[in-house]
């Protein structure tokens, strides 16, 4: 059973001729223990999306489900407030009280619900434990690293049990090391709980870690949809390859093609690659970063450019190599020497869109 499921959702910020259409007709549907990600740039929908889900945005077309209760319905001007809607939110500010404890901050929400004081202590006791936060029950929000303070949020949206978790940008205030870490911890623990939750995240190597399934939007719309893999693999259009990998775009234009095979000119050079998406005459050649294989040596549908530069990534070289108007990026497990080198490109790597 859905746990969540969005039909054909509207929504617009003023109206007439000064309508702003933010979404344009999303559907989507979150499965008992599944969390799905909203991706996506900025101004895509994401965040409005999820608002839209918690209450805190009106959409004017369309039905949003929480289990088997309806909460909003367009066609009836129906919409439940959100403090009825019964779902754990985590913000991406944490919105943490800063003059209440860990614990009273966890507790707020059990308290708007009159719950008798023995079952709050009981319940803010376990999901600290749960979040290894038992010992931190009595500091309040600015003793805590950022890390604590995401943690606090999360316990506080899970006190209640709710049947889905909104997570909005959960790990954006975190730095780099912090983020890899909550990263493993936050899927560790939906894992363990069994939770149903929707997160918004523009990072798509975060969507790609925590996730079951990625949404991907562009403009308002459902771009792409599917697992994490997927969506890495098998991209539909170019906008999902470019947004769900790091790549390399090459100018080139289409010699012939049958079926997904196709045989591309890039500066002189002819290549075999294969067609991704609808197709056309003008095309956009694509080959993720790690797929280009570098050799000192001529090697089969290949092009020779000169190498520029090498950056240090720790685990590997990123090399940038360069000819006219074409720029290519490539791994290497070795710092290379400045000369010309040959980029191979593998024909089903190698995608045309």
């Amino acid at each position: 059973m859905n746990e969540l499921s969005v039909e054909d959702l509207h929504l617009q910020y003023g109206t007439g001729a000064h309508a702003n259409p933010i979404l344009k007709g999303v559907s989507m549907h979150l499965q008992k223990g599944e969390v799905v990600a909203l991706l996506g740039p900025s101004g895509s929908g994401k965040t409005t999306l999820l608002r839209a889900v918690a209450g805190l945005e009106s959409p004017h077309l369309g039905a949003i489900n929480i289990g088997d209760r309806r909460v909003f319905d367009g066609s009836k001007g129906f919409e439940m407030p959100a403090e009825q809607r019964n779902l754990g939110l985590v913000f991406q500010s944490y919105a943490l009280w800063p003059h209440k404890t860990v614990a009273d901050n966890v507790a707020y929400g059990l308290k708007l619900r009159k719950m008798n004081k023995e079952e709050i202590g009981r319940r803010v006791t376990e999901v600290l434990k749960q979040l290894g936060l038992g010992h931190l029950g009595e500091r309040f929000p600015h003793q805590l690293s950022g890390g604590q303070q995401q943690r606090v949020a999360i316990a506080r949206a899970l006190v209640y049990n709710p049947p889905v978790i909104l997570l909005d940008e959960p790990l954006s205030n975190l730095d780099a090391k912090l983020r890899e870490e909550a990263r493993a911890f936050l899927r560790e623990l939906i894992v363990r709980l069994g939770l149903s939750a929707l997160m918004v995240t523009h990072d798509q190597d975060e969507a790609m870690a925590i996730s079951d399934r990625i949404l991907l939007l562009n403009n308002g719309k459902i771009e792409q949809q599917g697992t994490p893999q997927s969506m890495y693999e098998t991209p539909e259009t170019l906008f999902t390859a470019e947004f769900m990998g790091s790549n390399n775009r090459l100018p080139g234009s289409l010699i012939s093609r049958d079926g997904n095979k196709v045989v591309i000119d890039v500066a002189g050079t002819k290549l075999q690659a294969t067609a991704r998406g609808q197709g056309g005459d003008t095309i956009a050649p694509l080959i993720r970063v790690e797929e280009v294989r570098v050799s000192s040596e001529q090697a089969d549908n290949s092009l020779q450019l000169a190498l520029v530069t090498c950056m240090y990534l720790g685990d590997r070289w990123e090399c940038l190599f360069k000819r006219g108007d074409i720029s290519v990026r490539a791994h290497s497990k070795y710092r290379l020497q400045d000369g010309q080198y040959w980029l191979q490109l593998p024909a089903d790597k190698l995608w045309v869109f």
